[in-house]
């Protein structure tokens, strides 16, 4: 079965909020402090799909994972300890998580391609992201997708390490 990429509804919420509530139990299990502050939490989620920012990748009708997108929308990534590869328009994509039964199965990479896709949709050939220094899966999935780390930034105070990926520019 083919995973697609869509849009988030706000119907969609109980079930995006229980892939959350189970990454969240996920990151804790592994020792990390990544998401163990009361954020991500329903209200965060349900501004994404209200500022239609919020993308679920369905496998048929079921969705196996959740994050948000946005086209130059991170304020902390003007401050980093570091340098980023560009300075022009970017992508940014916060909350990744996919559903505990889809785990393993390489979609954390598909949403990765899709993400790839929304940004050439919009003619933008940057992606930045940022992820715990003590989420290892993430790291891995930057690295193999091509990633550059960057150095860091802060989010309420936390450090956390910078990615960029630029995409090939067509024109």
């Amino acid at each position: 079965m083919n995973p697609k990429f869509k849009k988030a509804q706000i119907a969609d919420l109980p079930q995006i909020w229980d892939i959350i509530q189970k990454a969240i139990q996920r990151r804790k299990a592994d020792g990390s402090n990544q998401w163990q502050d009361g954020y991500p939490n329903p209200e965060v989620l349900q501004k994404d799909i209200e500022k239609e920012e919020g993308y679920v990748l369905m496998l048929g009708e079921t969705i196996a994972g959740y994050c948000a997108i946005m086209i130059n929308n991170e304020p902390a990534y003007t401050d980093i300890e570091g340098e980023w590869v560009t300075n022009k328009d970017f992508v940014v994509f916060h909350r990744v998580a996919i559903a505990e039964e889809f785990l393993g199965k390489g979609l954390a990479k598909k949403m990765m391609s899709f993400i790839e896709e929304f940004a050439l949709a919009n003619d933008i050939y940057s992606i930045k992201a940022d992820t715990n220094f003590d989420n290892m899966a993430m790291m891995k999935v930057f690295e193999k997708s091509g990633y550059v780390y960057c150095g860091e930034v802060y989010f309420r105070g936390s450090p956390r390490k910078a990615y960029e990926k630029v995409l090939q520019d067509t024109l």
